[in-house]
Parts: C-alpha cells; structure tokens; sequence
C-alpha cells in the first residue's frame, strides 16, 4: 500500500505539483502566513467558530432548541478526536510516505513530518468539527466547513500531503460526526438538559435573559409545559353542598 500515487503521470501527484507549486512562486511572507493558518490558524478559528455559535444558540430560539444546539456544539470537537483515533490503524494500514519523500521539486512549508500521510490528520479534524457546528446550526456550519475545506488546501499547498490524503480526511470526518450523531444525541442530551435545569450551570446552555424571557411566557425549564389557559379549582369547589 505504500506505493501509492508514485508515478508522476498520477492526477493525484499532479495535482499535489499544481498546488504545491503556487508555494514556489509566492513571496516568502505569504509562505510564512501560509504554514501558519494551515498548521495553527484554522484550526484555532474553527474554535473561535464553536465558542461564537455557543453564546449565539444559548440566548436565541426555544430552551429545546439550545439543548439540541449545545448537544451538537459538544459532539463537534468529540467527534474529531474519535476521528483521530479511527484514523491510527488507517494510516498503519495504508503506510503512505509523505509526499516530499516520494516526489523531487515539493516545496515543503513546514518540516519534521515523519509519520505517515494518508489520511490527513488536520483535513480529518476540521471536517468533523465542521459537520458536528452544522448539525447545531447550519449558518455557522457552512462558516466551519469551508473553513475545513481551506485547511484541506493548505495542506496541499505547504507540500505535506496528496490531495487524496485530504479527501480522505474529508471523508473519515464527515462520516464519523454524521453516522455516530444519533449515538451522541442520546448520549449527551439526558446530560445538557440536566445542565439547562441547574440553577448555577444553567448559563451554559441557556443565557439568563432567555431564562427569563422563557418564564415569563409561561415556559419554563427544558421539558416543562405552558399554560393551556384551565383555572385552578377553588378551595370552595370541594365543599359543595351534599
């Protein structure tokens, strides 16, 4: 499995030269920027993203609607980390060499990479997060996937990976944060609405002015029901005459 995408006539290792070779030919500074946002950068804004959508869903719709929101905020970064994990014995497996190891010319922005390429570790964690912020909320989500597709070409463009190691990262991320959702909603829910209902920890799903606004429509706490508008019997209404 380690030969793969060796012969130079591949579309993979040409597209790696038509990427890789953007790096040759732009200034040293956009090099330097380059190596930043695709080994740091990215994924410190993808954080930045999660955090933004938390304090945005805690205070906006219904308190279910946080609890959902906030399930998938949290499933987000735990489905990249059981991505990574899945991703171990796939790259024992396949045993792919980096791509400067293989191919003369690449321009490599970021050195000491040793381990092995396919899948990329980076592309892998940013799709997952990605898709794990869109189950919560589809504008942010779509803010965090194309985030994920950038660091997927960074990848590409500081020479440390094929663009198949990239896809394929892509596609274990995407695959592990959709599939095991269900598993995850079951999961943390029982937990965030436990949370929600916490009178010190409540903030964390729900702000204290939705709080607020929810009881004084008549919502309360998650699983609570509104006034359907029945009076209350009367104390008298027990003592009727016989």
């Amino acid at each position: 499995m380690a030969g793969l995408a060796l012969d130079g006539s591949n579309p993979d290792v040409s597209l790696l030269y038509d990427i890789n070779g953007l790096a040759k030919g732009a200034p040293l500074w956009f090099d330097r920027v380059m190596e930043f946002v695709g080994e740091y950068g990215i994924m410190a804004a993808l954080v930045l993203i999660v955090l933004w959508c938390w304090w945005s869903v805690r205070g906006s719709g219904t308190a279910e609607d946080s609890v959902t929101a906030v399930v998938g905020l949290l499933w987000a970064p735990l489905a990249a980390a059981v991505a990574l994990l899945i991703n171990i014995p796939i790259r024992g497996f396949v045993e792919r060499p980096r791509p400067f190891l293989d191919h003369k010319g690449v321009e490599v922005l970021v050195a000491g990479k040793t381990d092995y390429s396919f899948v990329s570790d980076h592309a892998t964690m940013a799709m997952a997060i990605g898709a794990g912020v869109f189950i919560a909320h589809r504008k942010f989500g779509l803010a965090a996937i194309g985030l994920a597709l950038l660091e997927g070409f960074c990848r590409v463009y500081m020479g440390v990976h094929y663009p198949t190691d990239v896809i394929g990262g892509f596609a274990l991320g995407t695959a592990v944060a959709l599939l095991l959702t269900p598993l995850a909603l079951a999961l943390l829910t029982p937990l965030v609405s436990a949370v929600s209902r916490s009178r010190r920890a409540g903030w964390a799903v729900r702000s204290r002015a939705a709080r607020e606004a929810d009881l004084a429509g008549g919502c309360g706490a998650v699983g609570g029901t509104r006034s359907l508008g029945i009076p209350e019997p009367r104390p008298d209404d027990n003592n009727l005459a016989a």
